[in-house]
């Protein structure tokens, strides 16, 4: 065995380890709702966008898209657009002509004004409205029509309903082998008494989607090593692998 094959042996057989430790996942689930009410996913940004993500969840998405080298990627969800800068300025530093598509269904003027004002925004497009309208839907299926490998990202309302008709409108998108990454899964592993002050919460959120939509399609899997991997993550079971 190559000193090079030994490292990456050595990893997985860590990760693998991680995995099992159950104790030491709690202590990510335990990270997560302490820093909650301080809002730590707030005090990161790239570029100069914030990006209102936990960095383990970028450098797994950064993984993701070395590895796959999407053509384009489709995020719902944008906010300050700082996740959709970050995707934009990795397909810049991989070249080609790989584009981001953020979907929102209110762009607000300050946000829009900053993003198009970006260096980035050359391989970005923006689409105003609800991701699951049938108008929006048809201008990224039209978009993904000319791409070969494509990589989605739900990001947008996080209640059950809405996750899971994302799902089945955006999945079918993903290339195989390629990841449909569903975020803030984590709100399932709150507490229970857990007060999160929005219309989602324990037993409706995309977690609850998740399993719902794998029910009955197994085009995807989790991949559980991602999870295992970084311990700390806002996607835990959200890294959907297709897999045919």
């Amino acid at each position: 065995m190559s000193e090079i094959q030994k490292f990456y042996t050595e990893k997985e057989e860590n990760i693998a380890k991680q995995g099992k430790d159950e104790s030491l996942k709690q202590l990510g689930i335990d990270f997560l709702t302490k820093t909650a009410d301080t809002q730590y996913s707030y005090n990161f940004s790239w570029m100069g966008r914030p990006i209102i993500a936990f960095p383990q969840d970028m450098a797994a998405m950064q993984e993701i898209i070395w590895e796959i080298k999407p053509d384009l990627i489709i995020e719902t969800g944008v906010a300050h657009g700082g996740s959709i800068v970050y995707y934009a300025s990795l397909l810049e530093l991989i070249g080609g002509e790989g584009l981001v598509v953020g979907i929102d269904i209110d762009i607000r003027k300050h946000n829009r004004d900053l993003i198009e004002a970006h260096p980035m925004m050359k391989r970005i497009k923006l689409l105003e409205g609800s991701s699951i309208s049938k108008e929006i839907v048809d201008e990224v299926k039209e978009i993904a029509a000319t791409k070969k490998k494509i990589l989605v990202c739900l990001d947008s309302n996080h209640t059950h309903e809405h996750v899971l008709e994302e799902l089945k409108l955006y999945a079918p998108l993903t290339s195989i082998g390629s990841y449909c990454v569903v975020f803030d899964t984590v709100v399932e592993d709150f507490p229970k008494d857990w007060k999160w002050n929005r219309p989602w919460g324990k037993g409706n959120n995309p977690k609850t989607a998740v399993f719902e939509y794998l029910k009955t399609n197994d085009n995807f899997e989790i991949n559980k090593s991602i999870d295992h991997k970084l311990l700390i993550s806002v996607a835990f079971d959200g890294y959907l692998k297709r897999v045919k």
